[in-house]
């Protein structure tokens, strides 16, 4: 009973910690829908794979959220259009290169600034990496979940700069590309055929403008029952295996550069702690624990952790979750291990 009691614990102060976060990120996400031109979007992302993982890893000064709250900002990115590459590499890299996690490190490894430099370096080249690698597969539907795959086909997104004139007058309004209202009589509206706000009469101008703001309530709700509903599972798993699986067996098996890499590693997905406060999570561990297997922790847990898992099934099949997995903790062990040995 006790056990149970300590799980319930968890369980709730993992979903205290990470809704608000996750809050965030569907705001913003909905705010990237109703009020961000998606074609200029995607008009200025960069198509090739590599520059365009580095222009996603770097997106994360622009959206300061956590693994909670990149989801449904990545999500919206997808949906929209934006390159593959573009996408994962803000998913991966987001909850760690951002203001307020660079900054929290900072508080945490006031002492140990190398830290707070190779979190950042080592992210970056891991987020790089794997969206390069995955940016290959220019189209993203073979990799996203079924539902998100389908929305993806209903909206139309497209994957050519300009569709032909004649393909795009042919197809019902409603599978076209962009951001529709209800006009008159209920007939669909493309929002960037509309004139600007600013252009219209004051009386049609306040009508315009709460059509967007319910529109963009409407989708952030949805968003928040869809991954709501993740963040829950994946936070009750968090916390089940914290309870019955003792923190003490998992730090036990670091003794070595190896194992003890692949304890934090283990540590951190299991904890699931959220990266604005993981670093001074990690900071207790300091005086046992090697440097490198510190930044395997604050590099590996943003990425991969049982929450995050939960909230990327909405987006991504298992199998893809299974090999972004993969490849995040193979060059996590690598660049850590490198550390400890060569520094």
């Amino acid at each position: 009973m006790t056990q149970l009691y300590n799980a319930f614990t968890l369980f709730l102060s993992l979903l205290v910690e990470a809704l608000p976060f996750l809050l965030l990120g569907i705001l913003l996400s909905s705010l990237l829908l109703f009020f961000v031109d998606e074609r200029q979007l995607i008009a200025r992302m960069p198509r090739n794979p590599l520059l365009g993982a580095v222009v996603g890893s770097c997106a994360g000064f622009l959206f300061p959220v956590c693994e909670c709250g990149n989801v449904p900002v990545a999500r919206r990115l997808l949906a929209q259009g934006v390159p593959t590459a573009v996408a994962i590499g803000f998913l991966l890299a987001a909850p760690t290169i951002n203001p307020i996690v660079i900054w929290a490190t900072w508080v945490a490894f006031r002492d140990q600034p190398e830290i707070v430099v190779l979190r950042i370096v080592f992210s970056l080249t891991v987020a790089i990496a794997i969206a390069g690698i995955f940016g290959v597969q220019r189209d993203p539907k073979p990799l996203l979940s079924p539902e998100l795959a389908r929305r993806v086909d209903l909206v139309g997104v497209p994957r050519s700069p300009q569709p032909a004139p004649a393909a795009t007058a042919a197809v019902p309004a409603l599978l076209q590309s962009g951001t529709f209202l209800l006009g008159q009589g209920n007939a669909p509206v493309r929002l960037e055929a509309t004139k600007p706000a600013m252009l219209l009469p004051k009386a049609q101008q306040r009508r315009f403008n709460r059509r967007k703001w319910l529109a963009c309530l409407n989708n952030a709700v949805q968003e928040l029952r869809e991954l709501g509903g993740m963040l829950v599972i994946g936070s009750a798993i968090a916390a089940s295996i914290q309870v019955f699986v003792p923190r003490e067996v998992i730090v036990s098996l670091g003794q070595g550069p190896l194992t003890s890499i692949l304890a934090m590693m283990l540590l951190a997905a299991v904890v699931s702690i959220c990266s604005t406060v993981d670093a001074f999570f990690v900071l207790a561990f300091a005086a046992t624990f090697t440097t490198g297997s510190l930044l395997a922790f604050l590099v590996f847990g943003p990425m991969i952790d049982l929450k995050a898992i939960g909230l990327m099934l909405s987006i991504f099949k298992p199998r893809f979750i299974v090999y972004l997995f993969a490849l995040a903790g193979q060059l996590t062990i690598l660049l850590c291990l490198s550390y400890s040995y060569f520094f």
